[in-house]
């Protein structure tokens, strides 16, 4: 005979009521901050297995943290790329140019000169870091923190300024939120503002290169929060069984909007870890470590051109400011976070390292900052020409209707002409 509730609802005999696990972070504001609970190994620890291996070899690096910068600033360990000074200078400037490019389009929110934006100051070497180690035809599917792809990528700022303005010369012609690009002749997959769909996207598409017999792979990004959606599984539950070509990365920066990753699974596992569930090659690395950002990225390139399957990369990193413009991480966060956390600030972790070798200064990086500075100036006052939020340069009215058909469809016509006569006589000095 098995036993039950009582009518009641109260729990027969001894058994304990059932309860619910509500996971906390364990600061919020006011909060002193002590990260002693984090295990950081040391750089150079983790082993690097050949890209070829099978796919359970690297399911040790799930739970341990690829480093290569090391506390002297020296590079170490089987996973440096060894990198030349030259190619570290361009990452290092393209890392500072997205920084800059940041804090322009920010200030130009609180100007009210567009309607939003989303830095990612802190988290610059996910995104530039990776764009080196990948090919520049292979295709990229992104969350909204990696302007930086797009930088490395030679993308023009004035181009992406205008998308942030809404403006005439907005290639989207206002039709995104600002900061989602799209720009398919530099291998960059239009951004969606529904979370974790780019990655069964990106499945697809690998899926179809490799149909084709090309050479091109993919790459998805997500923020851990967005693991917890269902498209997350999807794309990893077709990428496993199909080998698909791509690289799936999960960028750990430790919070949402306002909550902390805990709520997406992080107090039970790592990120990472759920490489070994499907049974794809898995990798933990030191997001704020350009080298080995780099270096874990092109190792799971190589293995996705070798037809080996995708990996999953998570990048343990921080969100350094809001979630937003539109977000006040001092409601839910101590302020102390930024400037505890232990694995540093990128941009400052590769430039010790250039001076470090010999190949870089203070003095050429404060002169490198001035540059980068006002070419991002120059880029913004360009596209300020074009028009910002709520000044009228916009795309023509009747453009709402193009884009979608071959073809525009008679009763469309029909509407579009009845749109522009209602809209001419309710303003009657209007222009087209």
């Amino acid at each position: 005979m098995t036993r039950g509730r009582s009518r009641s609802g109260s729990s027969p005999g001894n058994l304990p009521p059932l309860r619910l696990h509500v996971p906390e972070p364990l600061y919020r504001p006011g909060d002193p901050v002590d990260f002693s609970d984090l295990v950081i190994p040391p750089a150079g620890a983790a082993a690097r297995p050949d890209e070829t291996c099978a796919a359970s070899e690297t399911y040790p690096l799930c739970t341990a943290l690829i480093r290569v910068l090391d506390e002297d600033d020296r590079a170490v360990g089987a996973w440096n790329p060894r990198l030349d000074p030259e190619t570290l200078r361009r990452m290092l400037r393209a890392m500072a140019l997205t920084r800059a490019f940041d804090d322009r389009m920010h200030r130009a929110q609180r100007q009210g000169k567009t309607s939003f934006y989303m830095k990612c100051t802190g988290e610059e070497a996910v995104s530039v870091a990776a764009a080196f180690a990948l090919a520049a035809d292979d295709m990229v599917f992104p969350s909204y923190r990696q302007q930086g792809i797009l930088i490395a990528r030679g993308f023009p700022l004035v181009e992406m300024a205008n998308q942030i303005y809404s403006n005439r010369a907005d290639r989207l012609k206002g039709r995104q939120l600002p900061v989602m690009y799209s720009a398919r002749d530099y291998g960059f997959f239009s951004l969606s503002g529904n979370l974790a769909t780019q990655y069964p996207q990106a499945v697809g598409w690998a899926m179809a290169s490799a149909i084709k017999g090309d050479t091109r792979i993919a790459a998805t990004w997500i923020g851990e929060g967005s693991s917890a959606e269902g498209d997350f599984h999807s794309g990893l539950t077709f990428g496993a069984v199909y080998s698909a070509p791509v690289i799936f990365n999960v960028v750990n920066n430790q919070w949402a909007i306002s909550s902390f990753s805990g709520l997406a699974g992080a107090e039970r596992a790592t990120f990472a870890a759920r490489a070994i569930g499907y049974g794809v090659a898995g990798l933990r690395v030191d997001g704020n470590d350009a080298l080995a950002v780099f270096a874990a990225m092109r190792w799971a390139a190589d293995r996705a051109r070798a037809n080996l399957g995708p990996t999953l990369i998570e990048h343990f990193t921080y969100r350094a400011e809001g979630h937003s413009t539109s977000d006040d991480p001092g409601a839910y966060r101590s302020a102390q976070e930024r400037e505890e956390w232990p694995l540093g600030d990128p941009v400052n972790r590769l430039k010790r390292h250039l001076i470090a070798l010999g190949e870089w200064s203070d003095e050429r990086h404060t002169e490198m900052d001035l540059e980068v500075v006002e070419e991002v100036r120059a880029a913004s006052k360009a596209a300020e020409k074009n028009g910002t939020l709520g000044h009228g340069l916009h795309h023509p009215f009747k453009t709402m209707f193009e884009d979608v058909f071959e073809d525009l469809p008679w009763h469309l016509e029909e509407q579009a002409e009845q749109a522009i006569r209602e809209r001419r006589i309710k303003w009657p000095d209007w222009k087209e």
